[in-house]
């Protein structure tokens, strides 16, 4: 918990859908009188679940924090590919869905599993010559996107029930989840789209008794404070 007029350390969200990372970051502000808030990794507005916030001192450690592992559970929807990899996309191509086996799923995560290359998508923040890609995206425009490497430590397919799939994936950082709908869409030769996404972890914290969105904006200002983890907390928790 944190006293007096200064706010330093974590606050754990759980950010609801249809909003940017970047508009929990602004009711936060406007909740506690700071203008020093930061986020650790992007939610896409699709997405919901553990979106970490930093107030204050806290911002110091955002690059640690952002630089740990994610879990994720999603839903992959085959045959529809999109502009964006995603359900907000445009469907761009639709293939007929074969009546897959759950060997054959099986098969085309495991292409997608420990060290590989990942190219992000067009539609993503990643800036080319200073300019966001997503913005050239809106201007019709594609260009050469560098691949990164990243790394999947483990997923699970949770349930199969064509068209849809549902799955979860502990990956590292830099991991577009709807790139990974995509590549293993195409891998099953049919196309895909991620459908539904929720960040569960970041490192060692978790979605579970996360605030809410409506909680930060109608809880009392004393009661939301005692959500922040001091910066103290926040070492203790990581095993630091």
């Amino acid at each position: 918990m944190n006293s007096g007029s200064t706010i330093d350390g974590v606050l754990l969200i759980d950010k609801a859908p249809g909003m940017t990372s970047h508009d929990v970051v602004a009711i936060t502000r406007r909740v506690l009188d700071t203008r020093k808030v930061g986020h650790c990794g992007t939610l896409d507005p699709l997405a919901t679940g553990l979106l970490i916030i930093t107030i204050g001192r806290g911002t110091k450690i955002q690059d640690l924090l952002m630089s740990e592992d994610k879990e994720y559970a999603g839903t992959i929807r085959l045959g529809q590919t999109t502009t964006s990899q995603d359900a907000d996309g445009e469907i761009v191509e639709e293939k007929p869905v074969p009546d897959l086996t759950r060997a054959e799923i099986e098969e085309a995560f495991g292409k997608f599993q420990g060290d590989f290359y990942q190219t992000p998508p067009m539609v993503s923040a990643i800036k080319k010559g200073g300019v966001p890609l997503y913005k050239l995206a809106r201007q019709g425009k594609t260009v050469e996107r560098e691949p990164r490497l990243v790394h999947v430590y483990g997923h699970e397919i949770l349930d199969v029930a064509l068209p849809e799939i549902e799955f979860r994936v502990v990956c590292s950082k830099g991991f577009y989840v709807r790139t990974y709908a995509h590549d293993i869409g195409q891998a099953l030769g049919c196309g895909a789209h991620l459908k539904a996404l929720r960040r569960t972890a970041s490192g060692k914290f978790r979605a579970e008794g996360a605030l809410t969105v409506d909680e930060l904006r109608s809880l009392p200002l004393e009661q939301i404070k005692t959500r922040v983890l001091s910066l103290p907390e926040v070492s203790r928790l990581r095993g630091v």
